[in-house]
């Protein structure tokens, strides 16, 4: 027996042979020779394993055998271990091995490194709930169940990656979502043979395809009131251990123009924001388009008086429009980038030098005219309606192919490009489904839910988009 309790630890501590923090108890017993505790005191807890194990196992050694472990550890989850390589997985999240002769039991006593649940920074709203994602998965799947306290709301769990064994949810309402949609996403996960997985980009890079397209095709957020809305109307939730936001699938090009958070507005109030936000995808696709195009071959376009005073402006400008707008461009790209890596104490600092830059220096100098700052400032601004990162990062994609080819062939060049625009958006999926819908192709019933909200007693389906069962989803009784 003595030869097997050796083997068992040395097995362990081999396996952890350039772990420091690898701790190994003994207690003497009767019933068996020694009694091992083996944890890892960095994820695991001191004070746990003390008061769950250790205390128990000291006051009562001659009691304490395989058969009755349960009773002396009720305060903790206790788990037998069938095979000695579990052990790697049992100790990394947490659990204490409790090795009784031949036996092995985990013990979890995880030590509790989390951050406290805050207010969410990026997704921030006036109205509704204030409570973000942490970086665990246990509380990230109890604010959301803290939402929907319903037993219809499956949980399929599963690990990823070889060296990190990250923690992965799928979420979804197996009376609402499509459960072949679920069954895909599960079967592209459980093929996926990769190191580790550190985040949730991560994940929806592999279930959607990183390359197939420059827009974003799965949707990421920190606010749990927007993942329980988004499973209520039938769409899949996967919920990733050590990040803070959550992956929803499948997502649409509407669901990054209308955030989650317009819900707790009036309609009439949100309509015009709608319109706003429309407006602002075009202005900073279009803008600095528009204006090469018109400055260099629809000058027909402008009013005398007011291209008389472009002209004046523009005569101490060594450069054709285009290069003047791209350089432009340029500068706030860089300057944009600096403002995201930079601590916020540094974000002033940095706003003020571009208005600087950008404004008095650059006319001064010569290097751009007054017009061309306020293009490019307009369009810039009207980026910033847009929180997601991948979403401008292809507003980008196509400002410069509007911008080619409106200096190529002036406005023919940007209906050329929108032609493009609509093409390309038109033929990108998420999850099998049309990427651009409800608008291509059309959907009356949602494109009006979409696109201009209507009141709560109104809006009583579900979009067929996501789902084809179980679409009422409010009855009002007269």
């Amino acid at each position: 027996m003595v030869k097997v309790l050796n083997k068992i630890v040395n097995r362990i501590k081999i396996m952890f042979s350039k772990s420091p923090d690898l701790v190994v108890k003994v207690i003497d017993a009767n019933f068996f020779s020694k009694i091992y505790v083996v944890y890892l005191e960095t994820v695991t807890s001191s004070d746990k394993v003390n008061e769950y194990i250790l205390k128990e196992f000291i006051l009562k050694k001659n009691e304490v055998n395989k058969k009755n472990i349960t009773s002396y550890v009720a305060g903790a989850n206790v788990k037998k271990i069938s095979n000695i390589d579990l052990c790697e997985f049992y100790l990394t999240n947490g659990f204490a091995i409790v090795i009784m002769g031949n036996c092995l039991f985990g013990v979890e006593c995880r030590a509790d490194i989390n951050r406290s649940i805050t207010e969410a920074k990026v997704e921030s709203s006036i109205n509704g709930p204030k409570d973000a994602f942490v970086e665990n998965i246990q509380i990230n799947i109890g604010l959301i169940k803290r939402r929907l306290k319903s037993s219809k709301l499956k949980i399929e769990n599963l690990y990823l990656g070889r060296k990190s064994l990250t923690n992965i949810s799928i979420m979804y309402f197996d009376d609402v979502a499509d459960l072949e949609m679920v069954k895909k996403i599960i079967d592209k996960l459980n093929i996926v043979d990769i190191d580790g997985i550190v985040d949730s980009s991560t994940v929806g890079f592999l279930l959607t395809g990183e390359n197939n397209s420059i827009y974003p095709t799965f949707m990421e957020t920190e606010r749990p009131d927007i993942v329980a809305k988004c499973l209520l109307e039938g769409k899949v939730a996967i919920v990733v251990d050590t990040t803070s936001s959550v992956i929803i699938l499948p997502a649409f090009f509407i669901d990054f123009i209308n955030p989650g958070i317009d819900n707790y507005n009036k309609s009439k109030n949100v309509n015009f924001i709608k319109i706003l936000r429309f407006t602002a995808f075009l202005i900073s696709m279009m803008a600095p388009a528009l204006y090469i195009a018109v400055m260099n071959y629809n000058q027909e376009t402008i009013p005398t008086s007011l291209l008389i005073n472009f002209a004046i402006e523009r005569g101490g400008v060594p450069f054709p429009t285009i290069i003047e707008t791209l350089i432009m461009l340029f500068v706030c790209e860089i300057l944009r980038e600096s403002d995201l890596r930079f601590p916020s104490s540094y974000g002033s600092a940095i706003s003020i030098l571009g208005a600087i830059v950008l404004g008095e220096a650059s006319v001064s100098a010569g290097i751009a005219s007054p017009i061309t700052i306020i293009v490019i400032s307009i369009t810039f601004i009207s980026s910033l309606t847009f929180t997601n990162i991948e979403l401008n990062n292809a507003l980008r994609y196509f400002r410069i192919i509007f911008i080619v080819l409106a200096g190529l062939f002036g406005l023919y060049g940007v209906t050329l490009g929108l032609f493009y625009f609509l093409i390309y958006s038109t033929s990108t999926y998420s999850m099998n489904r049309n990427y651009f819908a409800p608008i291509s192709p059309f959907n009356k019933e949602y494109f009006f839910e979409s696109v201009l909200k209507e009141s709560v007693l109104k809006n009583n389906k579900r979009s067929s988009l996501f789902t084809k069962k179980n679409l009422t989803k409010m009855k009002v009784k007269k």
